[in-house]
């Protein structure tokens, strides 16, 4: 039995006579496309495509073609649509779309998952239009993205019971971060009935920093997903289409003249024949489309232009709302225009045949005339007339000079984002009504506390992962305050601004800004009294001073289960198990994780996702202090998924949990593990300083395995004085490269540039200061046996000064009774090995020899203790070379070949560079070592024998050159090969290649 066929939106209706009925030169593609799906194919899991193409290139002719070939093997097949709202995004668009579509075709699937995931409710078109033409809805609570996720994805599954479901997703270049992220849950999930997805996007939309570009780079590492990229079609393709629109033939003139203006874009070459192309057609693609509208009648060309300024898609009821028109002059125009298939009719819809037509016509209006139509569409949301969201009246009101109700749409678009977890948008949603209120007179017309607003605005961009924008926002409107401002609008902005000090690197006193918000802050049961304490709380608790934070966190927490503030009181527990942490008075570190535990916990039942991730993030850092990696990791992971599911992949802790779950693969050897969790700092759209932060670990690890990061380290250093965990990490690589290439000077700068930085911004004794010292030692190490007699006395004069300097941080450290774990242990050992080590090499004050050995044997027994592969791998490198220059051959082999093992492992050439300069032989690798390649590795292993460049192996896997350039480093590193040419012959010789 054929399943039935969901309307695919406007891209499936019938279409004009003009337009080709017959596929042409897509035969490949669409075999191709339904055979990656499976469409006609009985699997365990069907297919994801990611369909690529030019605009007007094909595309959608192509998933036509699909559609009737589904639906002839028997599934059921449904498309949602994503728009062009620009700055007005809407969250989950083309989900609300499908789901309407399977509320009107299996309304009993629907009501049955509706049941058991209320969260899918949240995408119910009815749920996300403006309820009253004046008043909007109350915003409810923000939706846990987790479950509106699962809720989907069981709608889906649920859709398939009867048939096969085919999933079509459009022009996903218009796509919010929300709705790709949902699409990227849906690509890792298996479904349990047959379920594909293809998912098409315009490739020539996607500029360098456009979002979705990293987001179809990680898409298509996946496993589940294949891509598909449309090419321009043949000259011989373009003659047999423009043969099927012309059936009256054309003259040759003509034909290449279609030809060589259409370059292979199918799109192009209907609208050439259509117009009858000639000599007279316009080069401008424009011009080009807007000669369709010349053979309309004037009611035709009226509606199309009304049409396109509501962007590619309206509904009829706001359609005719803002039109205005005669019924029998809009109904006469709008069947001309789908008769002559500039729009399309859907079920309740139109739409433009193609979003360059839209787009076109939109920019043919006169300006004043643009105004006037938005303004229609103001009037006819405004009066309930025509159903709309938030986000398209904001963009409608705006568009029309109607800043008023820019303002007020705006905010409630905002509020709706962040119930769908989309902070990014909620940001700009906010930003663009806080500019409208610059004026004063506005602000008084609608009645408005702008403080509160600045908040909300502050409290999306950090969640969005920007805390710069988010103090920086709080700071101006602080300075802008007037005088004679009200004390409760000056202590929630201070307070916000101290919350947000915290977060970033800052000379402002970040406690002296809350104590002056306490001071302001309502006395009494006030809930804005309770937020600035829970505020409080947690400033005093970063600067230590952990007795004041528990009075005040108590204080806040009273307040908060007085006046039934839940998330408040849940964040409040989480900030006094983390004092518990933060005392560190002898207390079992199991009682404080269990305390930490019961937070995240009460923090899931109230749904406060920050206090949950915040616990997450401790537990997480209790672990790793004591090198507990495994437990680390789990606790870190489990905060980073949470953030994802919440849409908060960027907000304090859930990055940071990224971060240090990162630095925890790299101790613990897993590198491509660790590659692959800070592939998100290749989203350019990303905020600046979080993706720097795990930037670090990627350079790190890159450089360890040969790669020359120079450039992106120096690239780094300019927001060293914005966040001192890039400064710390990135200079130690900088100073480890250095010490490689034996430039001691270089590493001696780098040491000195760090600590000026971090002496400014945190204080010049700093814990990573010690670790910094004994890299800088070993550098100089390095560059001893080349200096000359001076140099060598200046390098070990400044050897003797960085010990002192490590030496000095430890002393205070342990002074302190601050928590001393088994990695501020391994690098004080380290800081004076090293330096016995100069000592030796240079000649000057030479260490006997026993110490020089006990030195070094305590360093790799702490290191061992410590568990990290790669700085293990490292001092017994370094070991093993003392021990064969001082006639220890047997114990240099032990710790060569355990550096060596643990370096293929790693992939890190640098070490392995390191042990064949010191005399350290590999042995015959055993015959199962090569196993230790990925599937991935082999093929492009196979590529590389082949002699294909980085470039050409990227293009033909679909994956960058960057992404390439890290496989092959991981080859090299684990064959022990020096190049690619060692490489390739290893292949051949161990029979890797296929």
């Amino acid at each position: 039995m054929t399943a039935p066929l969901s309307a695919l939106g406007t891209m499936m209706e019938p279409v004009a006579a003009h337009t080709s009925r017959t596929l042409v030169g897509r035969d490949a593609e669409l075999e191709q496309l339904a055979d990656l799906l499976g469409v006609g194919q009985r699997r365990e899991r069907h297919g994801v495509v990611l369909l690529s193409g030019d605009a007007g290139v094909g595309k959608t002719r192509l998933l036509m073609e699909l559609r009737d070939h589904a639906q002839a093997e028997g599934w059921r097949v449904i498309a949602g649509h994503c728009l062009d709202f620009g700055e007005s995004a809407l969250p989950y668009l083309p989900f609300s779309e499908l789901l309407g579509r399977f509320d009107t075709e299996l309304p009993d699937v629907v009501e049955r998952i509706s049941a058991v995931h209320p969260a899918i409710g949240r995408l119910q078109p009815g749920r996300r239009v403006r309820s009253t033409p004046e008043a909007p809805t109350e915003v409810e609570p923000s939706a846990d993205r987790g479950e509106l996720f699962e809720a989907v994805h069981a709608l889906l599954d649920a859709a398939a019971e009867g048939a096969p479901l085919l999933v079509v997703v459009e022009d996903t270049h218009w796509a919010d971060q929300s709705t790709r992220d949902l699409l990227g849950f849906l690509f890792t999930r298996a479904f349990t009935h047959p379920v594909a997805l293809v998912v098409s996007y315009r490739s020539d939309d996607l500029h360098r920093r456009h979002p979705l570009r990293r987001q179809v780079a990680e898409w298509t590492r996946l496993q589940t997903v294949d891509r598909l990229a449309l090419s321009p079609l043949p000259d011989d393709a373009v003659r047999a289409l423009i043969a099927e629109l012309a059936p009256e033939r054309l003259g040759e003139r003509e034909l290449a003249q279609i030809i060589g203006r259409a370059e292979g874009n199918a799109f192009f070459v209907e609208e050439l024949v259509a117009s009858g192309a000639g000599g007279w057609v316009p080069d401008d693609l424009a011009d080009l489309l807007l000669v369709r509208l010349d053979r309309l009648s004037d009611e035709a060309r009226q509606v199309v232009r009304i049409a396109s300024v509501a962007g590619r898609k309206v509904t009829h009821s706001l359609l005719e709302a803002a039109a205005g028109l005669p019924a029998a002059d809009l109904d006469a125009g709008i069947r001309q225009a789908v008769e002559m298939n500039v729009l399309v009719a859907g079920t309740k819809t139109y739409s433009f045949r193609h979003a360059l037509l839209g787009e076109a016509v939109y920019d043919d209006l006169l300006p004043g005339e643009r105004v006037r139509l938005h303004g229609q569409y103001v009037a006819a949301l405004a009066a309930g007339a025509g159903r709309g969201t938030a986000a398209e009246m904001a963009r409608h009101a705006r568009r029309a000079m109607d800043l008023d109700r820019a303002v007020t749409a705006g905010i409630e678009a905002g509020a709706e984002a962040i119930s769908v977890g989309g902070p990014d948008e909620a940001a700009r949603h906010y930003d663009h009504a806080l500019e409208l209120l610059e004026d004063p007179e506005r602000v008084a017309r609608l009645d408005l506390d702008v403080t509160k607003l600045v908040v909300q605005a502050a409290d999306a961009h950090s969640a969005a992962g920007d805390s710069q924008r988010s103090a920086a926002l709080l700071a101006e409107h602080l300075e802008r305050l007037p005088a004679d401002a009200p004390a409760v609008a000056r202590a929630r902005l201070l307070s916000s601004y101290a919350m947000a000090l915290c977060i970033i690197e800052t000379e402002v006193d970040p406690l002296a800004v809350s104590h002056e918000a306490v001071g302001l802050a309502p006395v009494g049961e006030s809930p804005l009294r309770a937020k600035v304490l829970a505020t409080h709380a947690r400033v005093l608790a970063g600067q230590g001073l952990v007795e004041d934070a528990e009075n005040a966190a108590t204080e806040a927490l009273a307040l908060a289960e007085r006046l039934a503030m839940p998330v408040l009181a849940s964040e409040v527990v989480t900030t006094l198990s983390s004092l518990r942490f933060k005392r560190g008075e002898g207390e079992d570190s199991a009682a404080v994780r269990a305390a930490l535990e019961d937070a995240a916990q009460r923090a899931v039942a109230a749904g406060a996702v920050s206090a949950e991730l915040r616990a997450l993030f401790l537990i997480g850092r209790s672990h790793q202090e004591a090198a507990e990696w495994d437990q680390a990791a789990h606790w870190f992971a489990a905060a980073v998924e949470r953030g994802r599911a919440a849409g908060l992949p960027w907000a304090p802790y859930s990055i940071e949990s990224r971060w240090q779950l990162g630095w925890v693969r790299y101790a613990q050897g897993d590198w491509d593990a660790a590659l692959e969790l800070v592939g998100i700092a290749d989203d350019e759209g990303g905020p600046l300083i979080p993706r720097a932060i795990i930037e670090a670990i990627r350079l790190a690890i890159l450089s360890a395995r040969g790669d020359d990061v120079a450039s992106a380290l120096t690239r780094l250093r300019k927001v060293w004085s914005d966040e001192g965990g890039i400064a710390v990490f990135s200079a130690g690589t900088e100073i480890e490269a250095a010490a490689h290439r034996g430039d001691a000077a270089a590493a001696i700068d780098a040491y000195d540039d760090v600590v000026a930085v971090l002496s400014r911004i945190w204080h010049e004794h700093f814990a990573g200061r010690v670790r910094l010292a004994a890299q800088t030692i070993g550098a100089i190490a390095c560059g001893l046996t080349a200096a000359s007699a001076a140099e060598r006395a200046s390098l070990l004069e400044r050897a003797a000064l960085l010990r002192a300097d490590g030496d000095t941080v430890v002393q205070r450290f342990l002074a302190s009774n601050a928590s001393w774990g088994p990695e501020g242990r391994a690098w004080a050992l380290r800081l004076g090995a090293e330096h016995l080590r100069a000592r030796w090499l240079g000649g000057v004050d030479v260490p006997e020899r026993e110490d020089l050995l006990a030195a070094w044997e305590a360093a790799v027994a702490a290191f061992e203790d410590f568990a990290s592969v790669p700085e293990l791998a490292r001092v017994r490198t370094t070991y093993a070379g003392i021990l064969r220059a001082l006639g220890e051959t047997t114990a240099a082999r032990e710790q060569g070949d355990l550096a060596r093992g643990a370096a293929h492992g790693l992939g890190a050439v640098v070490l392995l560079e390191e042990l064949r300069a010191a005399g350290s032989t590999a042995l015959r690798a055993a015959p199962s070592e090569p196993q230790r390649l990925t599937a991935r590795e082999r093929e492009i292993l196979a590529l590389v024998a082949e002699g294909r460049t980085n470039g050409e192996i990227g293009r033909q896997l679909f994956i960058s050159t960057k992404t390439v350039s890290v496989h092959v480093s991981n080859i090299l590193g684990k064959l022990g090969a020096a190049g690619r040419t060692e490489a390739a012959a290893i292949a051949r010789r161990d029979n890797l290649l296929p």
